[in-house]
């Protein structure tokens, strides 16, 4: 029974995954002014190889690169994933890199794809900067179908008629039903934007529909084609977002959308945006301040991969000793997945200085993180110039990594239709139809498995798990693009990171995945204090989560965690990149979901650099939270790779780098720290946390054991030097004392049970 019941809660999760994220028709209606917009076919699809857009030279990219662990784990092993020495990731120059072959198949694209201009932005119905006191219905069915619901994209929970429902219903069926919103002044409107209910269970949308218009909400003026009442065609079905532009745009406060026809087995159920420029009022100053959203002359739009590519390019030339672009390989379209590194001496892993990054775009039509990464180098590199302290002593101590787009392929899905017009699925999956944040490897079950079937406790491991067998396979079914963050994984020691995402205001971390894969558990890693406390200085810090008075984005109230979660509390998440970090490698990773809308309008991201920007800068701060230190050998000095550091009571090491320096976050606090290397007797040493922003230096000398000396001695052919010789005599005879006490008990044993038979 316990079985069915995960069985039965993992179908549940199945279909409301792919309900709101399955693929679109395709099928297409031409109407008076409205454009439909469907998914592109190919995603969620296997490439094909009979496709125009299909290049055969990425069919390697099935194959594994070489340097991944492809042990298999076995328990009592503490074999590390090989420490690279050199970190070979060549410096990007962007004005030779660029493949031709791409710029012919993709970017020719661009200039037929350029998504749509609208004429003015959307009020913010999705991103909730339209109250929902702004809103009201001619009626509703209930509560958790009221007028708040009817907004773009707006996401349910699994059960109908709860208090989280998917769209504005109302309540009887006829044409004199309609759903209104209040601009709260005078705004020039031009268009709506429709969309279907969202639910498992249900499929209602609104046909077709008219636009009404008013100044005090009491005498309304429709919206007039010619002579005649404009009637806007809608949706044909409940995902695919339909723009409608007016005939004539016009001026009001109020606007109301007025269904007319519905599909025939549903009701009358929608969800919509509004576009509309606001009428500046020139007697209220602070008003029009408040509106540019942020002093910052940074680059505020979205960027495609070609204006991605030009940014970095005039960020690095603008600050070339502190900048360094590189790539880490390629999408399986064949764009490359570019990193710019910040570090007073880029290029170089400097000893004792952490390796830091932020990835964002793993769902390509998740695009805020990308925007604030993209603004986050130009603010950096201004500030560093400008003398900024904080940003100058960020620079010097650490050394920072930017991946503004792991996803590319998806982003262009996503972009060419714009940010309100992409659905809330296009885009998320790579090109070949898979969600990376479910394609790491699964080293949770190889830990817990492993946990229950061996007795011994102290053969167990508890970190850098290998890669298992079947994920290393040429068939593995693994994307271009995790095998290229996996290596850059690999490649670098990377202390701290942040996964960037969108479609939500929370802070999530490991673990993601429940382990009887159950639909959403408590899951704890042994580091779960110090990762509520890295959760809780974005959230805390982030201008829109910290607002106690903001709500809920669809329909899970995080407000009452204080906007931080255990992934595997909300719900299970095999393969993530979060989990994987910590089990493969040194790094704590959590996930930021920036924003309740997934592509914010351009005309939002101002403010969203402001809601986000302290939050960017404190938490790379955390990386110098803890321990740090230098492992060395207490003979020669020599720094020692792949070192084990043991912290008491936390059952989860790490390893030292190749020079043999390593840091451990820790919450403030007194520790007792175990380091121990192959080869090498252990040493053990009380470290203090204090509560100041810079780490505890925790250096280790250790001393080699007599055999690891005598090995590497005959293996240069040397000569026994006469300490070592008298130490492994009294070696040889503690060993021979110990062997003769045990034989002498053994045969007094046998001695005492033969005169027992005697007797």
């Amino acid at each position: 029974m316990a079985r069915l019941r995960v069985y039965i809660s993992f179908i549940i999760i199945f279909i409301a995954v792919t309900t709101s994220s399955a693929a679109l028709p395709d099928n297409e209606t031409v109407t008076f002014r409205a454009t439909i917009l469907n998914q592109d076919p190919n995603v969620n699809k296997t490439p094909n190889p009979n496709h125009a857009s299909y290049d055969a030279s990425n069919a390697s990219h099935f194959a594994f690169t070489p340097n991944f662990t492809t042990a298999k784990p076995k328990v009592g092993t503490t074999t590390a994933p090989n420490t690279v020495p050199h970190f070979r990731f060549h410096s990007e120059d962007l004005e030779e890199s660029i493949d031709k072959k791409v710029e012919r198949t993709v970017w020719s694209k661009e200039e037929e794809d350029q998504p749509e201009e609208l004429e003015c932005p959307p009020l913010g119905l999705e991103s909730l900067r339209v109250k929902d006191t702004q809103l009201q219905a001619s009626s509703i069915k209930h509560y958790g179908l009221g007028p708040h619901r009817g907004r773009l994209n707006i996401q349910s929970g699994l059960e109908d008629g709860d208090e989280y429902d998917g769209a504005w219903c109302a309540k009887y069926e006829d044409k004199k039903q309609w759903l209104e919103v209040d601009a709260l002044r005078p705004t020039l409107f031009t268009g709506v934007i429709l969309q279907g209910r969202n639910s498992i269970w249900s499929w209602d949308w609104v046909h077709t529909y008219k636009v009404q218009l008013s100044n005090d909400s009491m005498v309304w003026k429709p919206s007039m084609n010619g002579s005649r009442e404009a009637v806007f065609e809608g949706n044909q079905d409940v995902e695919t977002p339909v723009l409608a532009l007016l005939p004539e745009p016009m001026v009001a406060r109020y606007l109301r959308i007025n269904p007319q026809t519905w599909f025939e087995n549903g009701t009358i159920c929608l969800r919509a945006e509004v576009l509309g420029c606001p009428i500046p009022d020139p007697n209220n100053i602070y008003l029009l301040e408040a509106e540019q959203g942020s002093r910052e002359k940074l680059d505020f739009r979205h960027h495609n991969y070609k204006e991605m590519r030009k940014l970095m390019k005039v960020v690095n030339e603008e600050c070339p000793d502190i900048t360094r672009i590189y790539s880490i390989g390629k999408s399986y379209q064949g764009l490359k997945l570019y990193v710019m590194e910040i570090s007073d001496n880029p290029g170089t892993h400097e000893l004792g200085e952490p390796e830091f990054r932020y990835v964002a775009g793993m769902h390509g039509n998740e695009v805020l993180g990308r925007e604030l990464l993209l603004n986050l180098m130009q603010y950096m590199c201004r500030e560093y110039k400008l003398g900024n302290q904080r940003v100058v002593r960020l620079i010097k101590e650490t050394r920072i990594h930017l991946l503004p787009s792991m996803n590319p392929d998806g982003y262009e899905m996503a972009y060419k239709k714009g940010s309100e017009l992409a659905s809330w699925a296009l885009g998320r999956y790579s090109y070949e139809g898979i969600d990376m944040n479910h394609n790491f490897a699964d080293l949770n079950s190889v830990m817990w498995d492993a946990q229950e079937l061996e007795t011994d406790k102290s053969k167990l491991i508890n970190h850098y798990f290998p890669l298992p067998e079947n994920y290393t396979s040429e068939h593995a079914f693994v994307a271009s693009e995790t095998r290229a963050v996996i290596n850059w994984m690999q490649t670098i020691p990377f202390v701290l990171s942040a996964n960037l995402h969108g479609g939500e205001l929370v802070v999530t971390y490991p673990f993601d995945m429940t382990r009887d894969w159950a639909p959403y558990e408590h899951t704890p890693t042994p580091d779960d204090s110090f990762f509520r406390w890295l959760a809780t200085v974005y959230a805390s810090t982030n201008q829109v989560m910290s607002n106690p008075d903001r709500r809920t984005c669809h329909y899970k109230d995080f407000l009452q965690n204080n906007n931080i979660i255990n992934g595997a509390s909300w719900h299970t998440v095999p393969g993530s990149m979060n989990d994987f970090s910590y089990l493969h490698t040194n790094c704590f990773e959590v996930t930021v979901e920036l924003s309740c809308d997934k592509f914010p309008h351009a005309s939002e991201l101002p403010t969203e650099w402001e809601n986000n920007k302290e939050s960017l800068l404190v938490y790379m701060e955390q990386v110098h939270r803890g321990i740090k230190g230098v492992i060395r050998d207490k003979d020669t000095e020599a720094g020692i790779a792949d070192a084990i550091i043991k912290v008491e009571d936390i059952d989860h090491h790490i390893r030292s780098a190749f020079d043999g320096d390593y840091w451990r976050l820790l919450n403030p606090g007194e520790y007792e720290v175990t380091v121990s290397a192959e080869g090498y007797f252990s040493s053990r040493r009380l470290c203090r946390v204090e509560y100041e922003h810079y780490p505890t230096i925790c250096d280790f000398h250790i001393t080699k054991t007599p055999k690891q000396r005598l090995r590497e001695i005959l293996a240069r052919g040397g000569k026994i030097p006469k300490d070592l010789q008298l130490r492994l005599r009294q070696l040889r005879l503690r060993k021979l004392r110990a062997s003769t006490k045990a034989i002498n008990r053994r045969r007094a044993q046998e001695h005492r049970a033969r005169q027992r038979r005697a007797d």
